[in-house]
């Protein structure tokens, strides 16, 4: 349900399955709530309030042309649905406004530029940002926080290591996450020289001591005091 919003601050809702993720996104709109009002952060649930915006990032996520997205869209009142995603695709994009989402947004934008394409959304528009590309955007200043940073893995590492440790294959992986094979490699072997690992099963009990497995989460804020709860 898309609904026209006459006055800030709007009703933003976060997704993902990790509590981390979703708190580093609450954390890099923090600076612009007079306009953005964080009001559920949820991990491995859907949204219940009535919100203006879900903005969905999908770190270790299924990307938007496989059905288990499709649950974000059936949300009870989700307001406009946002991609925020690092894989800018033209066929995904495709696939995610098709499918009903509003915007698809790239994590190349900053904080100021995600909060005006979210007010543009909430406005009637649909917003692709920045242009489509069928390569994947840069990593080296990755926003947000994730599982694994403490411990020095990138933000696409660790996702590699996350669905390592779910169980996917290096081609299951490389299909989840829009990557050639030979990149998905690449990102491993950084990343076990990083863990202290060698092996297959050596990541995965890595991946399980160091939270690399998600969440469920749901943190209800009220704006007006800024306090919280925590549940499913």
């Amino acid at each position: 349900m898309l609904r026209m919003v006459a006055a800030s601050p709007l009703r933003v809702a976060l997704m993902n399955d990790f509590e981390v993720v979703v708190r580093g996104l609450h954390a890099m709109l923090k600076p612009f709530e007079d306009r953005v009002s964080v009001v559920e952060i949820g991990a491995g649930v859907t949204v219940e309030q009535s919100v203006d915006v879900t903005l969905y990032d999908t770190f270790s996520e299924p990307q938007v042309d496989g059905d288990d997205f499709d649950g974000v869209l059936e949300s009870p009142d989700p307001g406009a649905v946002v991609v925020y995603t690092w894989h800018l695709d033209p066929a995904l994009v495709e696939v995610a406004l098709a499918k009903g989402c509003r915007g698809y947004i790239g994590k190349t934008v900053s904080g100021a530029e995600l909060v005006t394409a979210l007010e543009r959304v909430a406005s009637g528009e649909v917003v692709v940002e920045p242009a489509t590309s069928r390569q994947p955007a840069p990593e080296p200043h990755s926003p947000g926080d994730w599982p694994g940073r403490a411990e020095g893995l990138s933000a696409r590492e660790a996702e590699i290591i996350i669905l390592i440790t779910q169980g996917l294959t290096n081609n299951d992986i490389a299909v989840r996450s829009y990557l050639s094979i030979n990149s998905v490699k690449t990102y491993i072997r950084t990343a076990y020289r990083k863990m202290g690992v060698t092996r297959r099963s050596q990541a995965v009990r890595w991946g399980l001591e160091h939270g690399l497995t998600p969440d469920h989460l749901r943190r209800v804020a009220d704006p007006t005091t800024d306090e919280s709860q925590a549940g499913a």
